[in-house]
């Protein structure tokens, strides 16, 4: 099974493919960052979200998606422009048939690190000794999205490897 994980948000958005089998054995297909200009519109921010997105799932045809769900924000802008690009995210996810899981930044803590309080820093390097990667994965939106698809590999709700459609 490969696991496409999302960090959403407007300026940088972090992308993770996790491949999966039987055993639960982690293999990192990709990882990275899709990133927009701040001087851009919105509405031109988000479209290059959803080209990105778009072609990320054509290159690598996931089986299934995870996203990380919004917690709540002191900051209402940063709420709302992280929820517009969770949204189109997951528009994205369902124009491509994808199943689309949604975690907790605690659950995704909690699954990873066996801590739903951990730090940023437990969560990559966490990350880092589950896919045997020789480095923390960077930035940390691109670490955040490979805990979030290993979080649906371990989740009650994920498909055993081998038998999605």
């Amino acid at each position: 099974m490969l696991v496409l994980g999302i960090d959403p948000g407007i300026a940088i958005t972090g992308y993770g493919l996790v491949r999966t089998d039987p055993r639960k054995d982690y293999e990192c297909l990709t990882y990275g960052v899709i990133t927009t200009e701040a001087g851009l519109s919105d509405a031109e921010r988000l479209n290059i979200l959803f080209n990105e997105l778009t072609q990320l799932i054509f290159l690598h045809q996931p089986d299934t998606s995870a996203v990380e769900k919004l917690f709540f924000q002191k900051n209402v802008k940063t709420a709302i422009s992280v929820g517009q690009a969770r949204g189109v995210a997951m528009l994205t996810l369902a124009q491509a048939h994808l199943p689309i899981a949604e975690y907790t930044p605690n659950e995704v803590k909690q699954t990873v690190c066996g801590y739903g309080s951990a730090g940023k820093s437990q969560v990559q390097r966490m990350v880092q000794a589950l896919l045997g990667l020789p480095e923390i994965p960077k930035p940390d939106d691109a670490a955040d999205a490979l805990a979030v698809a290993i979080c649906h590999i371990h989740h009650p709700s994920s498909p055993p490897a081998g038998m999605e459609n």
